[in-house]
């Protein structure tokens, strides 16, 4: 059941026109997915993951992105892959359930509707995650959506 509050569709930070990343999260973590280009060697690719901060690019050339991250992150939990042309980086949220507006600080930042479809689905995640034998796939709000990390007391760490 809880695939089915999965995020449904990537967003996308699109800068002059060219897509420079599409990004999606969960209560745990933030994905940022980035298409490579042709004809460089996946060892040439780097990723460096700082606890605010961020740098992707390819050896011996300026950083493709080189940005402070929108919120902190666990680094020993946070990884990066290269798969299928696409580098998927792997970003453990320091503050479980905290709603991202973006995964880059001040770059390509949810539009507030959003935020809020993103911030409600959250919210059921945490309620399926806590409430395992319940379905909430199809569970809606009426009005503004609590925080996810501080309803209710918080989040429950087992």
């Amino acid at each position: 059941m809880a695939e089915k509050l999965a995020p449904e569709k990537r967003h996308s930070f699109v800068h002059n026109g060219q897509k420079v990343f599409e990004w999606d999260q969960t209560l745990e973590e933030v994905n940022v997915y980035i298409n490579l280009p042709p004809n460089v060697r996946p060892k040439q690719f780097y990723c460096k993951i700082q606890s605010k901060h961020v740098e992707v690019g390819i050896k011996d050339s300026p950083p493709y992105l080189n940005h402070d991250l929108t919120c902190p992150v666990k680094t020993d939990s946070s990884f990066w892959t290269l798969e299928d042309d696409i580098m998927h980086i792997t970003l453990q949220k320091r503050d479980k359930g905290q709603t991202w507006a973006s995964p880059i600080l001040g770059q390509g930042q949810l539009d507030p509707y959003s935020s809020d479809l993103e911030q409600k689905r959250l919210m059921l995640q945490r309620f399926q995650e806590e409430n395992p034998g319940f379905d909430f796939s199809q569970a809606q709000f009426s009005g503004n959506c609590p925080d996810p990390r501080t309803f209710m007391g918080g989040i429950r760490s087992d």
